[in-house]
């Protein structure tokens, strides 16, 4: 698997948040981790990126022990986080937010994401290069979002609730962006509350709640079992 997590365990505080969480990913795979609002999504996607390291457990990327580095460090090796929020340079223009994100690429003959890549995946971003970043729609911004994140040249992006306050239209045009970049040989791990739109563009679904994996599974296994779904994913 080019991601794997192996049982950590992360703390905020003295507030124990995960337990044991396990997930892989394997090499051009789209997989969510589903759960409620609070259930430790977030928090299993900075555990990843360096941002609240566990206490215990292992994440390797490319078999690499990452656990306990630095998050520049761990993005120079080709991980992309993509937080909720956006959090863009809102007094910038599109292309400065996108030029300030360059990087090289961290492995020998890799194609590096250029400018030209970017305004085919998104032409919008193309119209509108010499906007600033914070009078974009927020469908736009999330676009903006994921194409600084290629301009580090990922090979595996970790999106935290991308459709959040999106609507059904934008949540459907991003569902497509999403999947091109499974065809660009990007490798993807959704964390999502909307479970509808997350299963519709994932290859394997887990289920976390309470800070524990409760679930594992192909797309198809998770929708044969109600059960497991209105237990831990209905509202």
């Amino acid at each position: 698997m080019i991601l794997e997590v192996e049982k950590i365990h992360t703390y905020y505080g003295w507030g124990h948040i995960l337990f044991g969480i396990s997930l892989g990913i394997d090499e051009g795979e789209i997989v969510c981790l589903l759960g409620r609002n609070g259930a430790g999504k977030t928090t299993t996607l900075r555990s990843i990126m360096g941002l609240s390291h566990p206490k215990s457990g292992v994440i390797k990327l490319r078999g690499e022990d990452i656990s306990r580095q630095p998050p520049y460090l761990i993005a120079r090796k080709g991980l992309g986080y993509i937080p909720s929020g956006r959090r863009l340079f809102g007094d910038l223009t599109v292309l400065q937010n996108l030029e300030v994100a360059i990087k090289k690429c961290h492995r020998e003959g890799m194609q590096p994401w250029t400018l030209e890549m970017i305004y085919n995946l998104f032409p919008v971003l193309e119209e509108r290069q010499q906007q600033r970043a914070g009078s974009l729609s927020g469908g736009e911004q999330q676009m903006l979002t994921i194409a600084r994140t290629l301009m580090g040249n990922p090979e595996v992006m970790i999106l935290d609730e991308p459709s959040s306050g999106l609507s059904p239209v934008i949540v459907n045009t991003l569902g497509k962006h999403i999947l091109s970049l499974r065809s660009e040989g990007i490798s993807i791990l959704l964390a999502e509350q909307n479970a509808n739109f997350a299963m519709k563009i994932s290859d394997r679904a887990y289920i976390i709640d309470r800070g524990e994996i409760r679930f594992h599974g192909t797309i198809a296994e998770l929708q044969e079992n109600e059960e497991i779904t209105r237990t831990h994913l209905a509202i």
